[in-house]
């Protein structure tokens, strides 16, 4: 009796102990405090994958500025003589509405491709007064500039256009006209158009429109009346491309007639 007692006691006792153990065997899955590899911040790079380089905005920068130097390389500015002034300052003429203010300084150069050049000089002029007050019709491309009796055409009251054929298509860059600079004038409706076509039909394009009430026909415009220097006006024409240019104006500050000393259209043939 005594030994089977015994026996179960040893049995019991070999139980608890085998239950003690499998509670103290260390569990498989992690605790949720201990840190994993779940998250893509702590997860190591593999050195197997190409990685893209980092770039400091400094050399994103400098990358853009020399793509801009290497696309414009050939650009250069235009060559543009001026006549001499015959007057000091840019008087203003408070009767003008949307004039701009004197600049007091030289105007900046516009750039233009390598090889651009004057393709209106010597070509022919046309115009809605066939039969100027004053001067030739070729005076506007003759290539003189000076504020000087005999250097200038004037035509009829109100609104006139003049019209330069190029004789072939060109890529225009930019548009130079002096109306009458012996004066400190403002004229008015400028309006510049070009086209391939000799009648302005079709294919036009406006590259310069300070007509503030629509008075010319062509829209209210968004350039600004300016004063006439020795500078001419400057229109940049962003390489249109086109064979004939028309200028139109409507009188000035002084009387209703309108005068032309010379234009000049820098540009490039079409090839």
């Amino acid at each position: 009796m005594m030994k089977k007692d015994y026996s179960l006691f040893v049995r019991n006792i070999t139980c608890v102990l085998l239950m003690v153990g499998i509670l103290l065997v260390p569990s498989c899955k992690k605790s949720p405090s201990e840190p994993t590899n779940e998250n893509p911040a702590n997860q190591a790079t593999d050195v197997n994958t190409p990685q893209p380089p980092e770039q400091s905005t400094s050399e994103q920068s400098s990358d853009l500025n020399n793509t801009a130097k290497t696309a414009n390389a050939d650009w250069v500015p235009i060559d543009i003589e001026l006549p001499k002034p015959v007057f000091i300052g840019t008087p203003q003429d408070t009767r003008v509405l949307n004039l701009e203010k004197p600049r007091n300084e030289p105007r900046p150069p516009v750039f233009a491709p390598e090889g651009t050049t004057n393709v209106a000089l010597g070509k022919p002029v046309t115009s809605s007064d066939q039969e100027p007050i004053i001067g030739e019709l070729s005076y506007i491309t003759d290539g003189d500039k000076e504020a000087a009796d005999g250097c200038y055409v004037e035509l009829g009251p109100l609104k006139q256009y003049v019209t330069i054929d190029l004789e072939g298509m060109y890529y225009i860059y930019a548009i130079v006209v002096w109306h009458h600079h012996m004066q400190a004038q403002v004229y008015f409706d400028i309006v510049v158009q070009v086209s391939d076509d000799a009648d302005f039909v079709k294919n036009v394009t406006t590259v310069f429109n300070n007509d503030i009430d629509n008075s010319a026909g062509f829209g209210i415009g968004k350039d600004m009346h300016y004063t006439e220097t020795n500078e001419g006006k400057l229109i940049d024409a962003k390489g249109v491309k086109a064979r004939y240019v028309r200028l139109y104006s409507n009188g000035n500050t002084s009387d209703d007639l309108n005068r032309y000393t010379e234009v000049e259209v820098y540009g490039k043939p079409v090839e």
